[in-house]
């Protein structure tokens, strides 16, 4: 048991390493577009199913609360936590309408979706950023493995380079903190 431990953990951290290595200068460009999209009066809109609906309402709390430093709030929300929103949008229409609706009655030009799919291929996911590019909201992609369709319509993609969802999913809640560390340091300086 104990080797198994001490192996899962590896791998994380491995994972966690070659994804910033391969990512590191594209994780400095997401962060200065959702700074931009910030101090220009927009938002961020996150959202994803099962553990990626969850890490995009963490990500989500973190800069609406605050992160590491206790400062102003930073506009962001999870489009996947309003049950009333998301069970009516599902029976009325359908599931694969849930971001949809949402991205048209609350985005705009100038903020920024972020899509959280661990297989990169959830319909209602992908949806949502194809809605979102049609209003000139820039996209961000979370997604493993080959990256799915998702990497292929995102304006920056970042593939976690394993087909493990629990490796996959700790990388997306890594990097979403240190999204949010390096976009609170620039902001609040």
């Amino acid at each position: 048991m104990n080797n198994k431990i001490i192996k899962a953990f590896e791998e994380s951290a491995e994972v966690k390493i070659r994804f910033a290595k391969e990512n590191e200068e594209r994780i400095r460009k997401a962060a200065n577009l959702i700074i931009s999209v910030c101090k220009k009066g927009g938002k961020v809109m996150l959202f994803g199913n099962g553990g990626s609906s969850a890490d995009a309402s963490h990500i989500a709390g973190e800069f609406v609360n605050r992160f590491l430093k206790d400062r102003a709030p930073l506009p962001a929300i999870a489009l996947n936590t309003d049950m009333a929103v998301l069970t009516s949008i599902g029976n009325d229409y359908d599931f694969s309408e849930v971001f949809v609706r949402q991205i048209k009655a609350l985005g705009k030009e100038g903020d920024v979706a972020i899509a959280i799919s661990t297989s990169g291929n959830s319909n209602n996911v992908l949806k949502g950023v194809m809605t979102a590019k049609e209003m000139n909201i820039k996209t961000i992609g979370l997604t493993g493995g080959t990256g799915g369709k998702l990497a292929g319509i995102v304006d920056y993609a970042f593939i976690v380079p394993t087909n493990k969802t629990p490796r996959i999913q700790e990388t997306h809640i890594t990097f979403g903190h240190i999204l949010c560390e390096l976009i609170e340091e620039e902001i609040f300086k």
